[in-house]
Formats: structure tokens, C-alpha cells, sequence
């Protein structure tokens, strides 16, 4: 006897305008993604490009000047206080944010006086300004054998140096490390207790 089989039913396929619908959506979806990249590309380096913070030297001005030398035994006493006005300028369209920094007076070379800068952000297109206060430590000075000679002579030659380490993070994905530093020579004169011949150098790295 003759059994006859069950007939079998194709599996139904999607509708051809269905599946490039799907085809044409993910093309689409994945151009967008595309555009919004290079456009986030085209900011970072354009609009939103890490720009050099500006660190000036506005102004060292003595506060106070004593000095004075005995004859038995034979010495120098010295107290140099000075006020030192910084500006830090951001020209970024994003905040830079400072680590804990550090100005340093220095004397031929050597070391004679410090005053911390506490970490703190800058805005975007501001200015922060700063009034630091440096005083020289009598030993480290009176260490180095041409202290006395220059003092006799009248001018003091000093040096403010000025070096601040921060970030820039462009629109939350690029973090950018930047450093600045600050470097002026300047002499103090004994006996009017002012400042003359400032000359600053200024440098930035990316």
C-alpha cells in the first residue's frame, strides 16, 4: 500500500524590501557614527586645541630691605623680602587644571628662598592672578663667598623662577599634559631698596 508523505512548507523568507530596509538603516547608523567622529576629530585640533597657558611676570617690588655689617667679628646681616605679582592667562576653551607648584628665588645659581603655589584650576579664557611673597633665607645667601662683594657693590642679582604642571582634558577624551615656566633676572638696589633691569623668559611645553 501506497503512503503518501506529508507535503513540506519552505521556510518564509523576509520580504526583500524589509532586508534592505535593515541594510540601509545600519548603513546609515554606521556614517553618522563616522561623521561624529571626524567631527569630534576637526574640534579637537581646531576649536578645542590645546593651547600654551601664558605665565607673566608683572611685577617684583621689595617689601623690605635690611641689611647690615659688623666689623668685630666680621659679618653681613641680611633680610630681603619680596612681593612677586604673577599672572597666569588660559587661553583655552576648556579650564586647566595645576598641580601644587613651587617659585623659587635664586642667587647665583643657587637656591636662596621659596614660596608654594597651591594647585588650582584656571577657567577657560581667564586669568589668575597671584601675589607671592619670597624671602630670602639669610644662610643660603650669606653661603656664597660673593655675597659680600655684591653688597658692598649696591646690587643684588637675583633670579624668580616659576614652574606650574597641569592638564587640559578637550571635550572629556583628550588629556593633554602642559608645562610652563617662568625665569627672571632682576637686581636689587641696596640702597633705595628697588628693582631694576628685570629681563623674563617664558617657555611652554605640550
Amino acid at each position: 500500500m501506497d503512503v503518501e508523505s506529508a507535503p513540506k512548507f519552505a521556510k518564509p523568507t523576509a520580504p526583500p524590501k524589509r532586508r534592505h530596509g535593515c541594510r540601509n538603516a545600519c548603513i546609515a547608523l554606521v556614517v553618522i557614527l563616522l561623521l561624529i567622529v571626524v567631527l569630534i576629530v576637526i574640534l579637537a585640533f581646531t576649536v578645542f586645541k590645546a593651547k600654551h597657558p601664558v605665565t607673566t611676570v608683572n611685577s617684583t617690588k621689595v617689601r623690605s630691605l635690611k641689611a647690615s655689617v659688623s666689623i668685630a667679628p666680621l659679618g653681613l646681616n641680611l633680610n630681603v623680602t619680596l612681593d612677586v605679582d604673577i599672572s597666569v592667562t588660559n587661553p583655552n576653551k576648556v579650564g586647566f587644571k595645576y598641580e601644587d607648584s613651587t617659585c623659587l628665588l635664586n642667587y647665583r645659581g643657587e637656591q636662596v628662598g621659596e614660596v608654594p603655589i597651591p594647585a588650582d584650576e584656571i577657567g577657560a579664557d581667564q586669568t589668575k592672578q597671584m601675589n607671592l611673597t619670597l624671602t630670602v633665607l639669610a644662610n643660603r645667601f650669606l653661603s656664597n663667598s660673593q655675597a659680600y662683594s655684591d653688597f658692598l657693590s649696591g646690587v643684588l642679582p637675583l633670579n624668580t623662577y616659576t614652574k606650574m604642571s597641569g592638564k587640559v582634558t578637550i571635550m572629556g577624551l583628550f588629556k593633554v599634559h602642559v608645562v610652563a615656566t617662568t625665569s627672571c633676572d632682576l637686581s636689587v638696589y641696596v640702597s633705595n631698596s628697588t628693582v631694576g633691569n628685570q629681563q623674563c623668559k617664558y617657555k611652554t611645553k605640550l
